[in-house]
This record gives C-alpha cells, structure tokens and sequence, in this order.
C-alpha cells in the first residue's frame, strides 16, 4: 500500500484542474496568460545523507533475577569475574576448590558441572545502550522525475518522483552485553563425596561478575544493511521572472517527502550474530547461563528481523530553470530535508514466538539532494 502514494500523488497532480471550473486562473487545462500549465522533467538525482550514528539501544527477555548456572567451563568463568580486589580473591577461593575437585574426579576436563555452579544473579541484559555505535545511510544516485502544475506564471505545484535508489547503510562500532552480577556457587553433590564437597564448594560464597561479552560488530562487511527507498515530495513553488522575458528563472521551494524503506536486509556476518545472541538468552532463561556465556545453541530457533519506520520530513528546495526554447528548459535544483527513521531489529524465538531481543537506533538521514535535468512544458 505505502509503494503506491508516488502514484496517488502523481494522479492527484494530473487532476487538480477538475478541482475548479475550467475557467479558473489557477485550475484549467489551458494554458494560462501567457505560460504553460505542465511541465516535466527528468535527470540526475544525487542524495547525500548528512547525519551521524546513533548509539543502538538493546533491550532483552532475560529480566532482572536469579538464573540457574549450569555446565560451564572453569576459564569462562575466570574470565567473567570483575578485575577487584574481591572479584581476584573470589577468583583464588574458586580455583582453589575447583583443584580439589579435580583431584577427586569431580571435575573433569575443566567442566564445573550443575550440582556445583548455583546461581547468578543478572541485572544487566534487561537493557542497555552501547555508545560509539549506530548506523548511518551512503550516498545514492538515481532517475529523478520532477512533474510541476503551475498555477500562475510565478506559483506552481511540483511532485518530485524517481527510480527508488537502493540505499547502503552503514554500521559503526561493537555491540557488546554487559554481564554484571553476583554468581553464587551452590554444592549439590550426591554421593560419597557429596559431605565432603559440599561445604567446600559453599564457601567460595559470592563471586563478583563484570564483563562485556561481543555480540556483533556492525562494521562488518563494509554495509550493515541494505534497503529500498522510495522518497516521494511535493513542494509549492515560486519562481521568480516571466514566462517568455526571462530565460533564466530561479526559485524557492517548501514542502513535504514521504520516506519508506522496503527490502531491508542485514548484513549476513551480522545476521548470524545476532541467531546466536538469541541462543544465549534462550540459555539464560532455560537455566544455562554457563552455556550462554560460551555460545552454544540453545532450545530456541532464534530469527531476525529488520524494519525501518516510514516518516515524513520538510523538504526545502533552490533551484532554476533555463528555457532553451518555449517548450525545452534545463533545470537545475538543491533540496534539504530535515528526516530521520528509527530503524528496529528483532530476534524472535520461531518455536515459541517469543520475542528474545530488540535493538533500536535513530538513523539522522537529513539529506541534501542535487537535481540537474531536461524538461519539456505543454
């Protein structure tokens, strides 16, 4: 439905004359005293997006609470206490004991199994920005069509068009989740060595976490994203002279531009990111923080999803026209409009259709858009 506003808006400039009686100076077929009603014109449109990133705020399932640990390995977690002076004696007590289990047999292949691990206390995913990234749009060339009803000789109406530029976006800076928390080991185990390890293990007591575990880097591959734009205005104009005295005429412009993005892609690299970013917080939520801290697959069947919102934005435009003869001109023009869309990424758990993160980011497109064409009045 939104691909075909460029065509209601084209339909509706064709038919502003059945809007008044045919006899009317400002709506008529004919052309009016001493200038021509229509005019259209093609040529080179050239976009250059003048904005800069936006920091990608990122928002999870895994709310503030208590988490179930689970298999992991003893490095991972090494590597995932916060560099304190209590994290560093945390860190010797649970090396200390973890020794132990080792020489017992309780830990084999430097795996701290569930009956050992307990919990950890999260509340860091829930939400959270990340600073020095964002996303930003690239420069795009096109066919621009500029159709114009004039009014009078001096105020006409024009409705800008063209081909739909495919647009490159590109990402800037490193996505990362913050793991900041309170892991707690808790002893579990059975057996003839459970009395013995037990209280072992219980007495490493509070483990401080801090750390930034990479999600993406959406710098990757030169382009983050793809997408087809189609940018639809319509201005008033004044021009300045008269039709037949003056051959050069400039003129000012104000109006409105329709934004909507189709066809949005994510780059791969950073499409299979973000599957496997869904995987750790389907971990975490199934009771497996130790497996989302080393990426392993989850129950979930993580896909992504991207979406860039439609806006509409004010579009300012100087230009001129050169008559090469009473039909022929050459026109030439250089628009600004203040826009920017708030692009979405969501990955959804396919099974369930829970939603397992969101990310978000305002793009500052803000445009300034040079016009040169040929066009024929009639």
């Amino acid at each position: 439905m939104n691909k075909t506003l460029m065509c209601i808006a084209t339909s509706s400039l064709m038919s502003l004359p059945a809007l008044s009686h045919a006899d009317s100076p400002y709506f008529s077929l004919k052309d009016g005293d001493g200038f021509k009603r229509f005019s259209v014109s093609a040529g080179w449109l050239h976009a250059m997006p003048q904005g800069k990133a936006n920091p990608v705020k990122a928002n999870t399932a895994v709310a503030g609470g208590s988490y179930a640990v689970g298999d992991v390995n003893l490095d991972t977690v090494s590597n995932a206490i916060a560099k304190t002076p209590e994290g560093e004696k945390a860190k010797e007590k649970l090396n200390s004991v973890a020794s132990i289990g080792k020489i017992v047999g309780l830990v084999k292949d430097n795996i701290l199994t569930a009956d050992m691990t307990g919990k950890a206390q999260i509340h860091s995913l829930e939400s959270w920005d990340n600073p020095g990234t964002g996303m930003e749009a690239e420069d795009v060339d096109t066919l621009g069509i500029m159709m114009n009803y004039n009014f009078t000789d001096n105020l006409s109406l024009e409705i800008k068009a063209g081909i739909p530029p495919k647009v490159n976006i590109k990402g800037k800076g490193q996505i990362s989740a913050p793991i900041v928390g309170i892991a707690t080991p808790e002893g579990n185990v059975g057996g003839i060595l459970g009395p013995i390890a037990n209280p072992l293990i219980n007495g490493v007591g509070d483990i401080p976490l801090d750390a930034q575990l990479p999600i993406t880097d959406i710098s990757q591959g030169g382009n983050a994203a793809t997408a087809t734009a189609w940018l639809p205005a319509a201005e008033i104009h004044y021009q300045f002279g008269k039709s037949g005295v003056n051959k050069f005429r400039p003129y000012v412009g104000v109006g409105v531009m329709y934004a909507y993005f189709d066809n949005v892609k994510l780059n791969s690299g950073i499409k299979s990111d973000l599957i496997t970013a869904g995987h750790m917080i389907q971990n975490v939520l199934d009771g497996k923080a130790g497996a989302a801290l080393e990426k392993k697959i989850s129950s979930a069947d993580p896909r992504v999803k991207v979406k860039a919102e439609d806006v509409f934005a004010p579009i300012a435009t100087i230009g001129a026209t050169y008559d090469i003869n009473e039909n022929w001109f050459a026109v030439g023009s250089v628009s600004y409009a203040k826009m920017n869309s708030d692009a979405k990424i969501t990955v959804s758990d396919q099974n369930t259709g829970k939603e397992l993160i969101n990310a978000t980011t305002k793009i500052d497109i803000d445009p300034v858009i040079t016009y040169v064409g040929v066009g024929y009045r009639f």
